[in-house]
């Protein structure tokens, strides 16, 4: 280890003394990196994975031998998201006096930092923030650009008048009403401001003070200015900016702040986001796109969610709703000219395209009026079939549903044998309908150009369906029935307007294309990137982990090295006890049902009590919410603690609850391990004592989806209960696990129950577990033994 690579990154690095597997992480990702490489890191908690990742890319980024010009942290929760920016924040507070601070931002989406929406004002909230803040952008810049009737200034400095009790601009007093966000008053009034003579006019002339600030401040078109000036602070040396941040000093400025965010992002050295940023293709089309290339240090955070995020990224679906306002987009472009061959007059007042409208658009595209009415058709037909399916299915599992739609429950209805590869029975259907290729791929421009003449015949920019259809359609058509799932899904709902009898009434259903192996897609993506880190503190097996990432493509086909690097837990090992307990398989074969009387469920319900009576907080991990509701039930009758029950419910509601399992005396918290509470939330300190997982928590394997995904993974890696389903498995187990120990002050007990942690058999997992082997294995009856020496050393360490 040469003193000129130390010097690189050590005055970057944000404490005293890195830990040795701290160096080591930084040392190795830097020279993988400049080698066009990944490093794949998993490092128990403590590793200080967050600080070796920001490390070793700002490294890169500060040295001008290298071409590397940014950051790009990808993370799936939250809370890593701010460690992020916690660390940034650190290492810009340690930097040497002589440094210029390092710049960072996070991104996040419109609802998040839309002044109006954050405050409710204006109408806008979080199901229309989208739509309007397009419809308000376009009008503004119709307004303001070439041909305009005013200027982006004229309209800022309206908006700024436009305020109750007020007569000029620059006064605050007389009664006006500002509107406020992230702490700062804004010059603009909390309603959208219109614009015409002597204030507002109507709804269709409202228009965004926010934008039109922000296109003020733009450099003038064809100078060499850069979006970038219209910034209202200087990002190179602001350090950290939150998106707290970001508001506030937009706010303050009176600009838009999503569109600050936007010209900024190409500009700061550490770009933190989620895998949206990254993996989507909407969002990486219109947003972050300019990130994706060879300058660009990536950072998968949290990574052994990237193949499940990325699967769902990059599958397709249409609901049923979306191919009836398909319908009606078409029938609107339609109609005029189909009124005018017939000599009829389309209604009065209707905003629907002219025909002359309709040609001049068919005209200019490669698109026809005959293709127009084809493409109906389809959706007709199409939509037709989705019915006649749903109807038939609840015919054949519900007799009797359309007396009981409250009864339902979500469903899948697979259009192929999802074991055995096949063209699916829509696709079949549709030729036997008389439907050739051209009516699945040819839908895309249909959409397009139907999207494209009803935004100019309404004069106003949305997103509209037929595009969405479209693009759905041609997906559906090119890709291939092995790697490629299609089913019908039905979602549970709840819509007064449909009939009474009507299955639509109390489901959503969707045409749903999944993508079963997205190996190809997170490799391909990766490869745009100079290189990077992909870190999480249950990887393991890595060389599984590879794969199906696409990373040994990388490495074999690319020649970009992958490097890998295993760092277990460093803290002190006399305070936490780990146990894998040989209780029998909890399988729905061996319990039975929740509430029913069965030897194994008595096995675990005592073994749980007694990890239960531990000193302080528990967490109980169990495979399903029905599961966990179960076992709440037995708790509350044996236990003298609290025991609180999560379910599946909103973001605020399970807050709520993490606040009242963190206050007070110790307390029981049952959970799914398929939900939020066991994995990115931090319990250190004395927020937890002891965490039990409760069986192997594999996904339902009885679900359609499940099997198409296992059949391709059983032909990609010839394993595919192994890799799809196992391994994903174990890694939830043990991330709920890992909560427990994350400090070297933590104390705490760790239990895996189920004999497959246990023992070696034909469905064992412990080879999953890692290789340091902390987790003991014992019978019930000596975790008992084991519980209680714990719970004496705990009781002993209290009393010194």
């Amino acid at each position: 280890m040469s003193t000129e690579r130390v010097m690189d990154w050590r005055p970057i690095f944000g404490h005293d003394e890195p830990y040795d597997a701290q160096v080591d992480g930084i040392e190795t990702a830097v020279d993988t990196a400049r080698e066009g490489g990944f490093s794949v890191v998993e490092g128990a908690c403590g590793t200080g994975k967050t600080m070796i990742a920001l490390t070793a890319g700002i490294s890169l980024v500060r040295n001008r031998d290298t071409d590397y010009e940014r950051v790009l942290v990808l993370t799936s929760v939250k809370q890593q998201l701010r460690q992020f920016e916690t660390d940034l924040e650190t290492i810009n507070e340690n930097l040497p006096d002589d440094w210029d601070p390092i710049s960072g931002l996070t991104l996040v989406g419109k609802a998040d930092v839309c002044p109006y929406n954050r405050e409710r004002a204006a109408g806008i909230d979080d199901g229309n923030v989208y739509d309007r803040c397009e419809t308000l952008r376009d009008r503004t810049r119709d307004l303001t650009g070439e041909g305009g009737e005013t200027t982006a200034a004229s309209l800022a400095a309206q908006a700024r008048s436009q305020q109750i009790g007020l007569a000029d601009s620059g006064s605050r007093g007389g009664g006006a009403t500002f509107l406020e966000t992230a702490g700062e008053a804004t010059p603009y009034p909390p309603d959208l401001p219109s614009y015409g003579e002597g204030g507002p006019v109507g709804a269709e002339t409202e228009y965004c003070p926010f934008y039109a600030r922000y296109l003020e401040d733009l450099p003038d078109e064809g100078s060499d200015g850069d979006a970038a000036e219209a910034v209202p602070y200087d990002f190179t040396g602001a350090g950290m900016v939150t998106p707290e941040d970001l508001v506030a000093r937009s706010a303050r400025h009176g600009t838009c702040p999503h569109s600050v965010m936007g010209a900024a992002l190409g500009h700061v050295e550490v770009v933190v986001g989620n895998y949206y940023h990254a993996f989507d293709p909407r969002t990486v089309g219109s947003f972050t796109g300019a990130l994706l290339d060879d300058s660009t240090f990536v950072v998968c955070d949290e990574a052994h969610m990237l193949e499940p995020r990325v699967r769902d990224l990059v599958s397709e679906g249409i609901a049923d709703t979306t191919l009836r306002d398909a319908e009606t987009e078409l029938s609107r472009v339609i109609q005029p000219v189909k009124f005018e061959r017939e000599g009829r007059q389309a209604e009065g007042g209707s905003k629907t395209a002219d025909a002359d409208l309709v040609r001049a658009e068919l005209n200019d595209s490669d698109v026809s009026y005959e293709e127009l009415n084809r493409t109906l058709e389809f959706l007709r037909d199409l939509r037709g079939e989705l019915d006649r399916r749903v109807t038939a299915y609840l015919d054949r599992n519900h007799r009797g549903w359309q007396s009981n739609l409250t009864d339902l429950e979500d469903a899948e209805i697979p259009l192929r044998d999802p074991a055995e590869p096949a063209e699916d029975e829509l696709t079949e259907w549709a030729r036997e309908a008389g439907y050739g290729d051209a009516d699945w791929v040819r839908a895309e421009a249909v959409g397009a150009v139907v999207a494209r003449i009803l935004n100019e015949a309404e004069d106003e920019e949305r997103t509209r369906a037929a595009p969405a259809v479209g693009r759905v359609l041609g997906e559906w058509y090119r890709r291939g029935h092995t790697d490629y799932f299609r089913e019908v899904e039905l979602e549970r709902t709840w819509n007064e307007v449909e009939p009474a009898d009507s299955w639509r009434r109390a489901y959503t259903a969707r045409l749903a294309l999944h993508n079963c192996v997205p190996s190809d897609a997170i490799g391909s993506r990766l490869a745009a990137f100079g290189g990077g880190i992909l870190m999480s503190a249950t990887l393991e097996p890595i060389e599984a982990f590879t794969e199906v990432t696409g990373l040994q493509y990388l490495e074999r086909e690319e020649d970009r090295p992958v490097v890998e690097r295993r760092y277990g837990l460093h803290f002190p090992e006399e305070n936490r006890e780990s146990f894998a307990v040989a209780a029998p398989k909890f399988t729905y074969d061996n319990r039975g049902r929740p509430g029913e009387e069965n030897p194994t469920r008595d096995h675990y319900a005592d073994a749980i009590e007694r990890i239960g009576r531990l000193p302080g907080n528990v967490l109980v991990g169990m495979p399903s919410y029905a599961e966990a509701d179960w076992i709440a039930g037995i708790l509350e009758n044996r236990l003298s603690k609290p025991v609180l029950l999560d379910a599946a419910s909103d973001d605020e509601t399970t807050e709520s609850l993490k606040t009242d399992f963190f206050d007070g005396e110790g307390k029981v918290l049952v959970t799914s391990l398929r939900g939020t509470l066991t994995e990115g939330v931090d319990y250190s300190g004395d927020r937890l004592s002891a965490a039990v997982v409760c069986g192997v928590p594999i996904v339902n394997t009885s679900s359609p989806r499940t099997k198409a995904v296992r059949r391709a993974y059983d032909d990609e890696f010839e394993d595919g209960f192994t890799y799809a389903l196992t391994i994903p498995a174990v890694r939830k187990a043990r991330q709920a696990i890992g909560r427990v120990i994350r400090s070297p002050e933590d104390v705490g007990v760790r239990v895996l129950l189920d004999e497959r942690y246990a023992r070696e058999s034909w469905d064992s997992v412990r080879p999953y577990l890692p290789a340091d082997g902390e987790f003991q294995p014992v019978s019930p009856d000596m975790l008992e033994l084991g519980l209680d020496r714990f719970r004496s050393k705990l009781e002993s360490d209290s009393s010194v």
